[in-house]
């Protein structure tokens, strides 16, 4: 038996990284294809409203943006929080009430090909979900995001800029689409750095993995609320077991193992939890990802995400299935994952 790791492990902060990266765009993708574009819609506005609500302002404290004007401090914000992440991002303060931000393709959160599949108004939703909120959370009703351009209707990257304007705004003004405006010239030279020794490549990594995290941690209850607990858990499990395999070889090849009780413990560790492990249990002793949201979480959470740790394994050694025994959601004091070989004996 073992138990975490002191060292960090930064093959594992990667694989976990990658994993629930794909994992999100693939329930993005799911909502499309199996619950249509308004709902997609509602469930991206639902996610990027509960990021900006839990980040944003204690973020822009961290970043030390909270003294500068309200239209730079928010452009900056983008730029340096996706930097952390590893999300090309650049940004533009024109004056100190218009500060211009580019998310430069390829657009992270519609990984690779699956641009081609998502609809105008899912991505819109995004922008109404965080960026027309900024004014909202700052106190400042004159603040808007102007959008000038988005991949998927055919601009290199999806820009725009915040503006304050000198009047109070409606709700329907806060975000505003006017394509055919253009960011002006980027000086890469003059962007802000993170300092090396602040944010040496081990932190870079742990960021990264909780910018992914972060994801699934308010998605989850998002298609929970929209679509009720059990097409939630289906469509959760159904994505994740596909994603899981799809990208199982990535995984194991950054782990550097296909032993299948080793491989979920890592990943688990990589998350930030206390693992015990053996070669047929796999105790998880607590669980990061929805910490603080206990008061939320419903069994088909847990039933959900089990798909995306069930197809990692399925390709790792397709002779083994998962199953869950103790579960910290029920009231256990640990979640055990058994590692069994269906036609034979429980376990090895």
């Amino acid at each position: 038996m073992t138990g975490p790791s002191e060292q960090i492990d930064t093959a594992g902060y990667d694989a976990v990284s990658e994993l629930l990266h794909r994992y999100l765009t693939g329930l993005v993708l799911a909502l499309v294809v199996e619950e249509g574009e308004d709902r997609a819609a509602d469930a991206l506005f639902g996610l990027f409203r509960r990021q900006h609500l839990e980040r944003f302002l204690p973020g822009l404290s961290k970043l030390g943006l909270d003294g500068e004007p309200d239209a730079v401090a928010c452009a900056k914000y983008h730029y340096l929080s996706n930097h952390v992440g590893g999300v090309g991002v650049v940004f533009v303060p024109e004056s100190d009430t218009k500060a211009w931000v580019r998310y430069l393709p390829p657009r992270w959160i519609f990984d690779g090909t699956a641009l081609a599949a998502i609809p105008t108004r899912v991505a819109r939703a995004m922008l109404h979900g965080w960026h027309g909120h900024n004014g909202v959370s700052l106190g400042n009703p004159r603040l808007a995001f102007v959008c000038t351009g988005q991949t998927m209707d055919g601009f290199p990257g999806l820009e725009g800029y915040y503006l304050e304007e000198d009047r109070e705004l409606e709700p329907e003004e806060r975000v505003r689409f006017r394509f055919g405006e253009m960011c002006p010239p980027v000086d890469l030279d003059a962007l802000p750095l993170l300092a090396a020794d602040t944010w040496p490549p081990d932190r870079l990594a742990k960021a990264a993995r909780n910018y992914s995290m972060d994801y699934i941690r308010n998605i989850t209850p998002v298609l929970h609320d929209q679509l009720g607990p059990l097409a939630a858990q289906g469509l959760m499990y159904r994505t994740g077991s596909r994603i899981g395999m799809q990208y199982s070889k990535a995984v194991t090849d950054r782990l550097g193992t296909t032993a299948p009780a080793v491989v979920l413990a890592r990943m688990l560790e990589a998350q930030g939890d206390a693992v015990i492990a053996g070669d047929v249990l796999v105790s998880q002793e607590s669980w990061r990802m929805f910490r603080g949201l206990e008061g939320e979480c419903v069994p088909e959470w847990l039933d959900g995400l089990a798909g995306l740790y069930a197809g990692v394994l399925a390709v790792a050694d397709p002779t083994v299935r998962l199953e869950l025994t103790d579960r910290l959601d029920l009231g256990a004091d640990r979640t055990t994952w058994r590692i069994t070989r269906p036609g034979g004996p429980r376990g090895f």
